[in-house]
């Protein structure tokens, strides 16, 4: 836990995803900054997250080494985005699926985060390459595409910009190893990533079979 102590996560989002995310980093020791553009959201999300919590210790289903006050007590909420971002090393994007709203959000983050801190998206089908497009230095850009919701479901897909340090994908997959989730990494990236390609497949051969079984069900009934 010591390489986590003090270290500050910054999620931007409130919504399932942002609030599961900030629930699988403090798992892990980290302090999480959740921040909304919408006032109050943010602390509503730490009240959400707190029932939630409360749910899983009863059902003996909380991550990591700390207990659930520990946890709770590593949240914090804020509704100014400069507040939120300083001095946090990991900046965790998880607005809703609007490739402009996304392009605005880093555009400001990149004003605001020191240096040396990574981006990094929960887009689950838009290109790094048009998510990060107006970021000066995409450098320190990631997509951290997560199965929803990553508490629960631990896979996570991390597809890199064209321009992506093998430093940022290193640590993101160090950092998402560590809190417990299973980070795979793609080499570049492609339309529907890895994952959602695979799913789609896998869902639409599932139809396929379900089709055949009922028009073979129906062929029988019929007496053909």
């Amino acid at each position: 836990m010591s390489s986590s102590n003090g270290k500050i996560i910054t999620i931007i989002g409130s919504g399932l995803i942002g609030r599961s995310w900030a629930m699988v980093f403090a798992s892990g020791g980290y302090r999480v900054k959740i921040y909304d553009n919408q006032p109050g959201q943010a602390a509503k999300a730490i009240t959400e997250i707190r029932k939630q919590m409360g749910e899983l210790e009863e059902a003996r289903m909380v991550r990591g080494e700390l207990d659930t006050t520990q946890q709770l007590a590593l949240l914090s909420s804020h509704d100014d985005l400069a507040q939120a971002v300083e001095g946090a090393f990991f900046i965790q994007e998880s607005v809703f699926e609007d490739l402009g709203v996304k392009q605005s959000v880093f555009q400001a983050l990149e004003s605001l985060v020191g240096k040396d801190a990574i981006l990094s998206s929960s887009t689950s089908c838009l290109l790094p390459s048009n998510v990060f497009s107006l970021v000066q230095d995409r450098s320190r850009c990631i997509i951290s595409h997560p199965v929803n919701p990553p508490y629960y479901v631990k896979l996570v897909e991390l597809v890199p910009h064209p321009e992506t340090a093998a430093t940022v994908m290193d640590t993101t997959h160090a950092l998402m190893t560590q809190v417990g989730q299973a980070p795979i990494c793609l080499k570049k990236e492609i339309d529907g990533f890895a994952l959602n390609r695979v799913q789609a497949a896998i869902i639409a051969e599932s139809w396929r079979l379900v089709q055949v079984r009922v028009w073979a069900t129906l062929r029988v009934w019929m007496g053909d």
